[in-house]
């Protein structure tokens, strides 16, 4: 019977709670780690091993691609193969180093993922320089917070973000002295650097400094640091996260063993299409795995409207996306059948619950519908070039019915894994095929110990026949630290545990699910707790909203909430109901506002909320909650505290407004 399958081993036993320290559960590891901890490869020991290794493998294999852009057109990919960049980034490592930098330097890159975004890392990683990934989705305050902290010397940055960079002057100059642009820089961009105390080189005329120059490479240990990399935090500053050769090497090792046990083996065939911000250790990560078996890396054009477009030309193999791009997709998909009419969507949902239910009876995707993937669903596939294998899908929970619809119509498996900046990205990650694993982050990768330590403040017991708890990691992918935040470390390193801040629950299987976080609880008035997140993951299933954010304080003794109505729900619904308008004005309308609160109330009272968690009301802000107005951060986690401020006025008159409906007895 498939609910017997168990994908994880224990390792030490659980402990009891003592002198103030919770209690902790068991110590648990995947079982593709029964004979212990696959080994990196022998001779790789750094991210400089990785590329080395691997130009000299497959030297002549298609490296890094970009569209080629005829009269304003995208055409076809042109490539650049391993040793091309291999001769490019020796060059650029010598005009680093005739600039004087030396190993240990910091070195920024700015910019959306590029060859020469890749050219300038591997560059680092031959003269052990720290890379510094700059942002700017965290604000133009937050790139110069970067650069003064991890004090960078030298910036490489996209044409189109010099001026952006230029902003964080004079601040960031007091230790950055070159920038080189990935492209050009224009004459008067020049005479504004003079006047900064800043040298500025276009990439063609770094390229030349070090013509004519050898330098050495120096030895790298697996203990240096390769990478700072800032997360947003949804509170205070970015932190910078020390990732070492060791991290890297060991995820890499990890991923490939992974994808190897379950028949998925990566290779040189495989091509990978880079969107997602190479800032981030999600993209960074897979992006090594790719260069470590020779594969191919096709660059996107910078617009999420063409992303299909440059999907339909790449053909990729691999696809990692956050859950926001397969909302993307899903909605895309659901728009098509709508309008195809009666008899198409007839025929998709035979098709769909014919696929879906022979798939939970243990076929795989491939087996269970292969008429079905022919006429049904191949445009489904072809829709995302015609070749993906693995969708890959991180960086915040995928909600289950898109996960479930996407394993049946995109023909090829999707995982869903979650990890975090300090432990290197992946250390859970769903198998395929096993639909039980829906809903949950999968068991943990073959490369880290994982326990639950209890959260008595939130009723969390590690222990309990239904094991909650902060998830804590322990393995080779964890960081050094947080740079120059000795406090922050030993708060949530203890003793080679990496404290998470999510609260997980484990499954029968060995899968874990990430049921609410630590830190975003709140007492309301009358002292009584509310999680915060995880009502937010009850709400979040109405139909009717896209999101949803729920606020309360210690003043008050209810909770409020401001929601994305779902656009196609609310127009339906005010056809229905006879509401005029546009979408902007209906989500103002008082019936519309009832309605929705109605659709909450329900699904709260369903779920058997306690009544202080069930909202009594609502606003409807019909722009999603987004990163420029700095209501996200960059993996779209809430900030809190900015919400706050930026709906301060209207929390204030929805407090009012149910107050005196209490007061006059309504």
């Amino acid at each position: 019977m498939a609910s017997q399958k168990r994908f994880i081993f224990e390792v030490e036993a659980a402990k009891e709670a003592t002198d103030g320290k919770p209690s902790v559960g068991p110590v648990y590891r995947s079982t593709f780690a029964k004979d212990g901890f696959p080994n990196p490869i022998d001779g790789i020991d750094s991210c400089w091993d990785i590329f080395r290794t691997a130009v000299e493998k497959y030297p002549n294999n298609r490296m890094l691609g970009n569209r080629e852009i005829v009269n304003g057109k995208a055409g076809k990919y042109v490539w650049k193969t391993y040793k091309e960049v291999y001769d490019i980034v020796i060059k650029l490592g010598n005009s680093l180093r005739s600039c004087g930098i030396e190993e240990g330097a910091k070195c920024g890159i700015y910019g959306a993922n590029s060859s020469e975004w890749i050219i300038s890392m591997e560059a680092c990683n031959a003269h052990g320089l720290y890379c510094v990934p700059l942002y700017d989705t965290l604000g133009a305050g937050a790139v110069e917070f970067i650069i003064s902290h991890s004090e960078v010397s030298i910036a490489f940055v996209e044409e189109k973000k010099i001026p952006e960079l230029f902003k964080t002057c004079p601040n960031s100059t007091k230790y950055m002295k070159t920038v080189v642009s990935f492209g050009g820089v224009k004459p008067e961009q020049k005479e504004e650097a003079e006047k900064l105390g800043l040298v500025i080189h276009s990439w063609d005329e770094f390229l030349k400094l070090g013509e004519g120059k050898q330098y050495d490479l120096p030895t790298k240990k697996k203990s240096d640091i390769c990478t700072i990399m800032y997360t947003s935090g949804t509170t205070g500053d970015p932190k910078g996260v020390l990732i070492s050769n060791e991290n890297i090497v060991t995820i890499t090792t990890g991923v490939m063993h992974f994808l190897q046990s379950v028949n998925e083996t990566l290779s040189e065939k495989d091509v990978y299409i880079s969107y997602l911000p190479l800032a981030h250790v999600f993209d960074r990560a897979i992006e090594e795995c790719i260069i470590q078996v020779g594969g191919s890396i096709g660059f996107w054009r910078g617009d999420v409207k063409l992303l299909i477009e440059d999907l339909g030309e790449l053909k990729p193999s691999i696809f990692c996306a956050v859950p926001r791009v397969l909302d993307r997709v899903y909605t895309g998909l659901q728009q098509k059948l709508s309008v195809g009419g009666f008899f198409k969507k007839k025929v998709f949902n035979v098709a769909f619950n014919y696929k879906f239910g022979n798939m939970k009876k243990g076929q795989s995707h491939v087996a269970a519908a292969s008429f079905c993937d022919k006429l049904v669903f191949n445009k489904v596939k072809q829709g995302l070039g015609g070749n993906v294998r693995i969708i890959l899908s991180g960086a915040a929970p995928l909600a289950s019915h898109i996960e479930s619809f996407l394993r049946v119509v995109a023909c090829c498996h999707v995982l869903q894994g979650y990890g975090l900046t300090e432990s290197c990205a992946g250390n859970f990650v769903t198998f395929p095929d096993e639909l039980d694993m829906l809903g949950t982050v999968g068991p943990p990768v073959p490369n880290v110990d994982i326990r639950l330590e209890s959260v008595p403040d939130m009723e969390y017991d590690a222990l309990g026949s239904t094991p909650r708890g902060e998830i804590c990691i322990r393995g080779k992918t964890l960081f050094s630290g947080y740079y120059k935040r000795e406090d922050l470390t030993k708060e949530l390193l203890i003793d080679g545990w990496f404290h998470t801040g999510d609260v997980g629950e484990w499954q029968p299987d060995g899968s874990m699910k990430i049921i609410d976080r630590k830190k975003n609880i709140f007492k309301l008035a009358q002292g009584e707790y509310v999680a915060v997140e995880s009502l937010e993951n009850v709400y979040g299933q109405v139909e009717a909203i896209d999101s949803i954010w729920v606020y309360g304080n210690s003043f008050e003794s209810f909770l409020i909430a401001v929601a994305n109505p779902t656009q196609q729900t609310l127009e339906r619904w005010a056809v229905e109901n006879g509401v005029s308008g546009d979408f902007n004005s209906i989500s103002q309308n008082e019936k519309a506002k009832a309605f929705i609160l109605g659709e909450l109330v329900k699904a709260g009272k369903e779920r058997k909320l306690k009544g202080f968690e069930i909202i009594k009301a609502v606003h409807l802000e019909p722009v999603a909650f987004d990163i420029e107005r700095d209501l996200l951060t960059p993996t779209y986690k809430k900030k809190r505290p900015q919400l706050l401020k930026y709906y301060q006025n209207v929390i204030d008159e929805m407090y009012k407004t149910v107050k005196d409906g209490q007061a006059s007895g309504q």
